[in-house]
């Protein structure tokens, strides 16, 4: 199993609700379809975003499954989900997700070592995890920020991408230089970096990531596809896209996901925002109006980019 198509814009996707609180797959259904008709080149089912941490097994791997048969044939699904303490449930919830039809599992960077735990602690668990798991699974990483970020050095990727079974790096170190030292160590190998940050995108895919992997995508993917698919040819428009998204990032400090189901209603794909992480009755009007402002200019945004490659 291999992932096919890898660069690009992979959204971290959300997990949409019904009032009852299980799981919405009809307005599921409908967000895949937004994001493959805004271009995206894959979707990150199950993951931070996606509300794993407050998910059952079953909910992960029906979840999974979903998202894995309703873009078959057309972007390629990779999912994580190994949310559990002990390497033996890890490795129950990671053989699961690997029946879903997913293209690869994606784990944690943060469930291998303790935040105290050196690098060959986290390389001794990884192999024993692996080792239990079945050899037709394709892997990706993630360094997820909760319970906490475990950045992973320029060696630990190496060790990852000299194992030929990684494919995917979610990179949320924010940090060009470190980026620049985590290509270098996985040049050449099936292993390739994918940028959470909005800030550092455009300078990092300069230097060689292949993609962007992040929570904005789940505001306007095409946008960001827009980017990544035209930054060497029209550099001016690139950098003139790159300063606004970066602005309109600022509203991951708001009260995410809810903004983003907020966001996504406004696109007809779900009638609520419920969320398991945030409390609802958080979201102010304040902080609509602000989601409402970014959707028009968002929109705005859509058409000028649209024209410029047209025009181009």
């Amino acid at each position: 199993m291999k992932i096919n198509n890898p660069n690009g814009v992979w959204p971290t996707m959300i997990t949409l609700y019904k009032e009852s609180g299980e799981i919405d797959f009809d307005a599921m259904g409908r967000m895949v379809e937004w994001f493959i008709q805004n271009k995206v080149d894959g979707l990150f089912a199950v993951c931070q975003s996606s509300e794993m941490f407050f998910l059952s097994l079953e909910e992960r791997v029906k979840l999974a499954a979903f998202v894995a048969e309703k873009a078959a044939g057309r972007v390629p699904v990779i999912a994580s989900g190994h949310i559990s303490d002990s390497l033996e449930d890890q490795a129950r919830e990671l053989t699961a997700m690997s029946e879903t039809g997913v293209e690869a599992v994606i784990l944690i960077s943060n469930r291998l070592a303790g935040a105290d735990e050196s690098d060959d602690v986290w390389k001794a668990n990884a192999q024993k995890l692996i080792e239990q798991l079945p050899d037709h699974i394709a892997y990706g990483i993630y360094e997820c920020p909760f319970p906490y970020k475990r950045l992973l050095t320029p060696s630990v990727l190496k060790w990852c991408a000299d194992t030929g079974r990684f494919f995917f790096l979610k990179d949320t170190s924010c940090d060009v230089e470190m980026i620049k030292e985590k290509l270098e160590a996985i040049k050449g190998t099936s292993l390739k970096l994918y940028n959470a940050n909005t800030a550092t995108l455009l300078e990092t895919l300069k230097l060689g990531v292949d993609g962007y992997s992040g929570v904005m995508a789940n505001f306007h993917p095409d946008l960001y596809a827009w980017l990544l698919h035209n930054w060497e040819k029209q550099p001016e428009e690139a950098q003139r896209l790159s300063d606004l998204l970066s602005v309109a990032s600022f509203i991951e400090r708001q009260l995410y996901p809810i903004n983003a189901k907020y966001y996504q209603m406004k696109e007809g794909i779900s009638s609520n925002y419920h969320s398991r992480v945030r409390n609802q009755d958080e979201f102010t009007s304040t902080n609509k109006a602000e989601v409402d402002q970014l959707y028009r200019l968002s929109k705005e945004l859509s058409k000028q980019f649209a024209a410029v490659a047209t025009k181009n």
